[in-house]
């Protein structure tokens, strides 16, 4: 299991363009994929999830990765974070 602390940087916060490279992103990988937020925690591969959570900029959040490629999955995710400007 690898587990990562992030910050919404995004002026939006992880709104609807964002929430969906990264679920389409994290689709690609065979292993789980969550995203921990004020003690709630949802699947990565499910837009519904992700926007559920509401993530405004600032926001502080744990991505966790779970299966044989999840050290691989956790740096990609940190990479789409970085490029797209969501978060660091």
């Amino acid at each position: 299991m690898q587990k990562k602390q992030f910050t919404i940087i995004s002026e939006v916060g992880l709104h609807a363009r964002p929430a969906t490279l990264l679920v389409q992103h994290a689709s690609r990988f065979s292993c789980g994929v969550e995203i921990e937020f004020k003690g709630k925690q949802v699947n990565v591969k499910s837009i519904m999830g992700v926007m559920s959570l509401g993530m405004p900029k600032n926001a502080e959040f744990s991505v966790i990765t779970d299966g044989h490629d999840e050290e691989e999955a956790i740096e990609s995710i940190t990479k789409l974070f970085s490029d797209e400007g969501i978060a660091e």
